[in-house]
């Protein structure tokens, strides 16, 4: 390849430089775009990342002290690997049942009876996995400590014993905390605060009062009495992604991008008119039941009806008038 002819093409596109890679954590610069996309693509890992958490908790038996809905919450908590998830369906899109199924769920099972007179600690090591599941990874709870026991689940005393079967299901932050992909997503710009984004409160030096952060030494500091640029906008942007462990932090900034495409995908499909069924350009992923060709046509009960119908979106006026008849820009309805 020549390498020459390459040259001044860096500048082209978004421009990603890794700084630091960990097992959990990944810091990285993300450059040559605008401050709308960086900060949609963060929002996006902190909530629309699809992975795998226990969502249904069947109670078989439980004579600990804790209640059944606290160890069902804890349960829900416990982070579980969700490599590959795209394997696995959302519930709400299975073909192949109205509730839980291989294709669309992994079922873990916990049985736990203390015997002994010492206390007993019930981990997430104690969750075993059922077969068959949609992959090899998904559903396994996720162990990093060095004794191998994972997250602490609850405490059993002589004669106590619990015995549950859980269903880990697919799903995202947006609609439940325990299917974040990440326990934090750090996000900077312009540390030397060149365009006056920031006005910051102090009582006698702001330099001292507020010190800059490590991502200052990678930007030029301003010089004294340099004129101020009004149409400078910021293009180099600091991440730092923090997984919990259910997906390597390179495989969520993946996730995030096409999760970001797919819905861009969408908002082209609608602005172009496309009335074709099916995911737009071929992108699927996440959607909600309003969002889709034929809404009214979603799942047994599309959970938006009103108690004046049951045709999704119909108001009490009816279809989309006005309680006034036709809308003041023509006929009812879009045209």
């Amino acid at each position: 390849m020549d390498y020459d002819a390459m040259d001044g093409l860096e500048d082209v596109g978004p421009r990603v430089v890794v700084r630091h890679a960990l097992r959990d954590r990944a810091d990285f610069t993300l450059e040559n775009t605008d401050l709308s996309f960086a900060n949609s693509l963060r929002r996006t890992l902190l909530a629309e990342v699809p992975t795998m958490a226990i969502d249904l908790v069947e109670v078989q038996a439980n004579t600990s002290s804790l209640a059944d809905e606290f160890i069902a919450h804890r349960l829900g908590l416990v982070p579980l690997n969700s490599k590959n998830v795209d394997d696995v369906s959302y519930t709400r899109d299975c073909e192949f049942c109205e509730q839980y199924c291989e294709h669309c769920s992994v079922t873990l099972d916990l049985h736990a009876r203390c015997t002994g007179d010492e206390i007993m600690k019930v981990y997430a090591r104690d969750l075993v996995v059922a077969e068959p599941r949609p992959n090899e990874w998904v559903g396994v709870p996720v162990i990093t400590d060095s004794l191998g026991l994972g997250t602490l689940i609850c405490k059993l005393r002589k004669g106590q014993e619990i015995r549950m079967k859980c269903v880990a299901k697919k799903g995202i932050a947006k609609e439940h905390a325990k299917w974040a992909p990440t326990s934090a997503v750090g996000f900077e710009y312009d540390p030397h605060n060149k365009l006056q984004h920031l006005d910051y409160w102090y009582e006698e030096d702001p330099e001292k009062e507020w010190p800059k952060s490590e991502n200052a030494k990678w930007e030029d500091a301003p010089q004294d009495g340099e004129p101020f640029d009004y149409s400078a906008q910021p293009s180099k942007f600091y991440f730092d992604v923090e997984s919990i462990g259910n997906l390597e932090p390179d495989a969520v900034v993946l996730q995030g991008i096409k999760v970001l495409q797919q819905k861009l995908a969408l908002v082209i499909q609608e602005l172009s008119g496309d009335d074709r069924n099916g995911d737009a350009d071929g992108f699927g992923g996440a959607r909600s039941p309003d969002g889709l060709q034929g809404g009214a046509d979603y799942g047994m009960d599309q959970g938006y009806t009103t108690p004046f119908g049951n045709t999704g979106g119909q108001t009490m006026y009816g279809g989309g008038t006005t309680p006034f008849g036709a809308t003041p820009y023509g006929q009812s309805g879009w045209q």
